[in-house]
């Protein structure tokens, strides 16, 4: 997660409230925390300490500490479809570009961050998927949302003749996201951005490339 881009997000709503800003200020704070160390080993003292809050305010904005991880997921979606808006909605580059400009900046933001952060959805659903349904039903959400995007840009890319047009983009675009999820796994385990550079090779010469037929 490029977490800049939270803060940059924020800044662009204009000036909250003092209440919105506390309530915002321990999402944003959580987004971090939660991306580098997971939701059950991250404590509320450790939140409200890195976000400056008196203690007792957490249970004021949140009714629990579940109601808190979902509204973390709400805010990481929001302000990652927007990256997902400026990236694919680039009329400056072809369908097949702005995928390969989605992942080149994920392999900046992983080195960015020392491999420390990957993708809080992906973590968050690897970590709680099994355990809670609410996690697990609102990650699966997102997931589908984001596959949507993909499966736009790949119908895109048959429109334009960069792809062949017998490709099934729906089934595709659900690929993508379990590949970069582990490829961002790997990348973490690995300190290198080579599981990502792999799986976009596979990506554009085997799965998409113009030579290779439908494997059924």
């Amino acid at each position: 997660m490029m977490v800049e881009e939270t803060r940059k997000a924020s800044s662009r709503a204009g000036r909250p409230s003092s209440k919105a800003s506390t309530r915002e200020r321990l999402i944003q704070v959580g987004t971090e925390v939660l991306s580098e160390r997971g939701f059950s080993s991250t404590g509320i003292d450790e939140i409200l300490l890195r976000a400056r809050a008196p203690k007792g305010v957490f249970y004021y904005y949140f009714a629990s500490k579940q109601e808190f991880g979902l509204a973390v997921i709400a805010n990481y979606e929001q302000v990652w479809d927007q990256r997902l808006e400026r990236i694919f909605s680039n009329p400056q580059a072809s369908p097949l570009q702005r995928l390969r400009n989605y992942i080149e900046e994920g392999m900046h933001g992983m080195e960015k961050y020392s491999f420390k952060r990957g993708c809080l959805i992906g973590n968050l659903g690897q970590e709680l998927g099994s355990l809670n349904d609410a996690f697990r039903q609102r990650i699966e959400l997102v997931f589908i949302n984001w596959a949507l995007c993909i499966k736009t840009c790949l119908d895109e890319a048959i429109a334009m003749g960069e792809v062949r047009d017998d490709l099934d983009t729906t089934e595709i675009a659900r690929y993508f996201w379990t590949g970069w999820e582990g490829a961002i796994l790997q990348c973490k385990l690995a300190r290198s951005v080579r599981p990502l550079e792999d799986f976009s090779r596979i990506l554009f010469k085997y799965i998409l490339g113009k030579g290779n037929a439908n494997v059924q």
